[in-house]
């Protein structure tokens, strides 16, 4: 357990985004040939379509997932926090969130300024989520009060990534 939670600590990621819990359901995050594990660097050219996401647990479980930055507009003033950028309901493990609900649509990251962190959050359901409005605005999402609101409890599998601006001269 400890090599799955500890980069969430060090990296500020419970505490700030979620509680401490304990991870029951594996995911894997890939954008193109780029695994994500906790605390790598991903650029946000690479990041522009949604990630490739597998999920275990079998077909008659559902899984939420969330991604969020809570370093919006910037590391050292969140005044935005947490700038949500991606919402799936109803994804059934097993698969991926293509065969989940999209409750609110992909927005790749788009770092202003410092470098951002951008969670991945993965919530067990209890059944079928219900029909919900995307969150607008997309700053100041809070996860835990987004989990509380539909009884989520806990999470059951947490990655994220560090981005930064690229400079316009060595975007590809």
């Amino acid at each position: 357990m400890s090599t799955f939670v500890d980069p969430l600590v060090v990296g500020r990621v419970i505490g700030e985004v979620v509680d401490m819990f304990v991870p029951s359901v594996s995911v894997s995050v890939r954008y193109g040939a780029k695994h994500v594990n906790n605390g790598c660097d991903v650029k946000p050219s690479m990041a522009v379509d949604p990630p490739t996401i597998a999920i275990s647990g079998n077909h008659n479980q559902l899984f939420t997932l969330v991604m969020t930055d809570p370093d919006a507009p910037s590391p050292s003033d969140p005044t935005m926090r947490e700038w949500i950028h991606w919402i799936v309901v109803d994804i059934p493990g097993g698969t991926d969130p293509s065969r989940g609900r999209e409750v609110l649509p992909y927005m790749a990251p788009r770092p202003p300024v410092g470098i951002h962190r951008y969670v991945f959050v993965l919530f067990k359901q209890m059944g079928v989520f219900p029909p919900v409005p995307p969150p607008a605005p997309r700053s100041n999402f809070s996860t835990r009060g987004f989990a509380a609101q539909f009884a989520l409890g806990l999470p059951v599998a947490t990655v994220y990534f560090n981005a930064q601006k690229e400079p316009a001269s060595r975007k590809r």
